[in-house]
């Protein structure tokens, strides 16, 4: 799928977010995570935690396991990778990664 044909859907401002957290967002009715790390890297994830049912990955700590860039889900301590989604204790428990983009001052997340 090209950029041209995904559905983006504007989400906040870049200031909306300091580096090295999260907000969430209401996308198409789903719970988004949204991070951004340093100035100028942003991520976006499912946020509703697996293995709780609660909306809080956005509220996660953010650091590194190994190669991996990580938030640490707030309840049962999971880390999900932010480049794909995948729960590195439990694969069976991953989320969704969904595509951003930065355009002037917009953050725009387009879901998987």
């Amino acid at each position: 799928m090209t950029t041209e044909t995904q559905n983006w859907t504007a989400v906040c401002k870049v200031g909306d977010i300091l580096p090295g957290t999260g907000v969430c967002a209401l996308v198409d009715d789903q719970h988004v995570a949204v991070f951004r790390l340093g100035k100028d890297n942003f991520y976006a994830i499912d946020n509703i935690d697996p293995r709780s049912g609660v909306s809080v990955l956005s509220r996660g700590l953010i650091g590194n396991l190994g190669e991996h860039i990580v938030v640490a889900s707030p309840i049962y301590k999971n880390h999900f990778d932010l480049r794909t989604g995948e729960c590195l204790e439990a694969p069976e428990h991953s989320v969704r990664a969904h595509r951003v983009e930065i355009r002037g001052e917009d953050v725009l997340v387009a879901l998987a």
